[in-house]
């Protein structure tokens, strides 16, 4: 059996920047374990699988897909990077007289569409509140921070991207914290408003290129702290990303490129 995969850099300023995800479009699902050995196989920081909601075989069908996403070692209950490269997919190849596609998951509802030569995805906020320093962290990242919040992941708040920047985590006693990952993050002092970094040891990611779900929470985070809805994020990463974001309300918007960088089919 074959089907095809396609490798997009997602938030990415250029080819080979960013966030890459492998895409894989499907008529129906697979078994659970395949996927999961398909994203072993890809060996990205996650695989997205989608499957159209409507009936035929028309492209109309692809305006709603069910999703699922899969690091190299667990399945995972929402990814922002790897949906916008689907959307991406879907928008400039597979369906493009769409303008909108909505995901569903378990856990979600997401949707991409085009805005002013960008893509836009829509996701759940995420609204972090205060909690004690959990037991090992500031030892895990090497540094205390000023501050430490926690919604679905911890975030960490440093005071200048320098800081943000020189961690050198240790991986293995990040994927030990009650949760299963830790944003990173620091007011900058260029033309973006923020910076970040985001370890997901325990996912079997140790350190994400340019994350969505961590771009929920910042956005939230920086937008009250800043006083503005409209923000500008980098991620820090060896490969760099920017996102730009958008906090409103219940929801974020968050904005980039993204870009097809191998295609190609797997057979198992």
């Amino acid at each position: 059996m074959q089907i095809p995969v396609y490798l997009v850099d997602a938030f990415a300023d250029k080819p080979l920047t960013g966030n890459p995800a492998a895409v894989c479009p499907l008529d129906r699902w697979l078994p659970d374990a395949v996927m999961q050995s398909i994203a072993a196989e890809m060996n990205q920081s996650e695989t997205v699988f989608f499957v159209p909601r409507g009936e035929g075989a028309g492209t109309e069908t692809h305006r709603e897909c069910d999703v699922r996403w899969f690091t190299p070692t667990r399945e995972v209950d929402m990814i922002g990077h790897a949906t916008l490269a689907a959307g991406h997919l879907l928008l400039n190849r597979l369906a493009p007289a769409l303008e909108e596609i909505r995901f569903f998951s378990s856990s979600a509802e997401m949707s991409v569409h085009r805005e002013n030569g960008l893509l836009k995805l829509q996701m759940p906020a995420l609204l972090p509140a205060a909690v004690e320093e959990p037991d090992g962290l500031s030892q895990a990242l090497g540094a205390k921070p000023q501050q430490v919040l926690a919604a679905k992941h911890y975030l960490a708040v440093f005071e200048n991207a320098d800081d943000v920047l020189r961690l050198r985590p240790d991986f293995d006693v990040l994927s030990k914290l009650p949760l299963p990952a830790v944003i990173v993050t620091a007011k900058s002092q260029g033309e973006d408003d923020f910076v970040s970094r985001f370890f997901a040891p325990a996912n079997g990611v140790p350190e994400d290129s340019v994350s969505g779900v961590a771009h929920c929470c910042l956005a939230t985070f920086w937008s009250s702290r800043l006083g503005k809805q409209q923000l500008r994020g980098r991620q820090l990463s060896s490969r760099g990303g920017t996102v730009l974001c958008h906090h409103d309300g219940a929801k974020v918007v968050l904005g980039g490129n993204a870009v097809v960088t191998l295609e190609g089919r797997i057979s198992f």
